[in-house]
């Protein structure tokens, strides 16, 4: 079948979504919805899609978790010698979409970049299960291995370094990266594609932020 005539959205919502139903910041109202996604029961309600380039401009795409949402922005972890990384190192911009489709719904969230304090890597490593801890010593995130037995291998080798330790160090290579947004774009479904987007635009002379409707 033709993708042009795949039309298998459902129903969007029927309710307008106006300036007036925002929150007074654009983090109180990441955190609304979040609690929507979780309410709804949707499938890791906090994964977002990743997208960064390189110095040449060449795009990559992924998903990752956020952890943190506060009024800096929004915050994942990940290893620093990645391919998402050396992205962010050479071109500190980035952008995440939240894709909740099951409730006709997305968060767009664009900005620039910066590592977190180690003191924060840390808090979060610490709540991490010890076989994530365990994994993020053994992969040397995006090289190429020559087969599967060599990545199972490494983490057969870390297993047995840390086999007494009762806490696992956090790794010099991995730890947060914090976004810090200039747009947060709310786009809720609508009927007939007259979808509502809505955006929080931070303003450059005085850091304040301003609220937009943008056409669907």
């Amino acid at each position: 079948m033709s993708v042009d005539r795949m039309e298998s959205r459902a129903v969007a919502a029927e309710t307008s979504f106006d300036a007036g139903d925002l929150a007074a910041t654009w983090h109180e109202q990441l955190h609304n919805w979040l609690a929507d996604a979780v309410e709804a029961q949707l499938p890791e309600p906090n994964a977002m899609v990743l997208a960064t380039a390189d110095l040449d401009g060449a795009p990559s795409s992924r998903s990752v978790l956020c952890k943190t949402i506060d009024q800096r922005g929004i915050v994942f972890f990940t290893n620093y010698t990645s391919a998402k990384s050396r992205d962010l190192r050479s071109n500190q911009r980035a952008a995440v979409t939240f894709p909740w489709y099951g409730l006709h719904r997305q968060v767009n969230l664009r900005g620039t970049v910066t590592e977190v304090r180690q003191s924060e890597s840390e808090a979060y490593w610490a709540t991490r299960p010890r076989g994530s801890q365990l994994g993020a010593w053994a992969s040397p995130q995006s090289v190429i291995m020559s087969s599967r037995k060599a990545l199972d291998d490494s983490l057969d080798a870390v297993t047995h370094r840390y086999a007494d330790a009762e806490q696992i160090p956090l790794p010099r290579h991995w730890g947060g990266w914090l976004i810090r947004p200039e747009r947060v774009e709310f786009w809720q479904g609508r009927p007939n594609r007259m979808h509502d987007r809505l955006a929080y635009d931070r303003t450059a002379h005085n850091n304040s932020w301003t609220i937009h409707r943008l056409a669907p």
